[in-house]
């Protein structure tokens, strides 16, 4: 195996968190799916792909508890002190450009939060938790065509939320 079970923890979090929407719920998702992992993980093959494993136990867990949806917080923190520090960091950059950097992120995140949960998750999957779209289509059980023209849409859509001024940046 690559990485240890707790490797995956920040993704598995992020996207308990597009699916619930409130912390707690979406720790106590976390929490329960190393739970539910702990065991057969003596038993996984070297050449198991450990992360859509837990993605797909997480998602399943979560399809399993659905209850009626709690008011949703109306943005995502989607590892906001690591793009902080990045923009800290980058010194070649005056104010202003790091400034305009922080908002398109931010921008972006707004965006994605305002689209249908089955399009947040096809982004969140795609583009942060970088899976392969036979890795997604396995994970929501559908053919990695329906994945690819759901994303296309997806990004479409987001497209159609984001200011113009976001359209040419490399945020996403």
């Amino acid at each position: 195996m690559d990485a240890p079970l707790s490797f995956y923890m920040d993704g598995l979090y992020g996207y308990a968190m597009v699916l619930t929407g409130d912390t707690t719920v979406a720790a106590d998702l976390v929490q329960e799916t190393y739970v539910r992992a702990m065991k057969p993980n003596s038993r996984l093959r070297g050449e198991s792909n450990i992360k859509a494993w837990l993605f797909t136990i997480l998602r399943n867990i979560q399809l399993n508890q659905l209850q009626p949806q709690r008011t949703k917080p109306s943005m995502l923190e989607l590892d906001a002190d690591e793009d902080t520090a990045d923009l800290i960091i980058e010194t070649a950059k005056d104010p202003h450009a790091l400034h305009v950097s922080k908002v398109e992120v931010e921008q972006v995140r707004e965006a994605i939060m305002r689209l249908p949960l089955e399009f947040r998750e096809l982004i969140l999957l795609r583009e942060y938790g970088e899976f392969s779209y036979r890795e997604i289509a396995a994970l929501l059980c559908c053919p990695p065509g329906t994945v690819m023209s759901r994303l296309a849409r997806a990004r479409s859509k987001l497209r159609t939320l984001l200011p113009a001024t976001c359209h040419g940046s490399a945020v996403f």
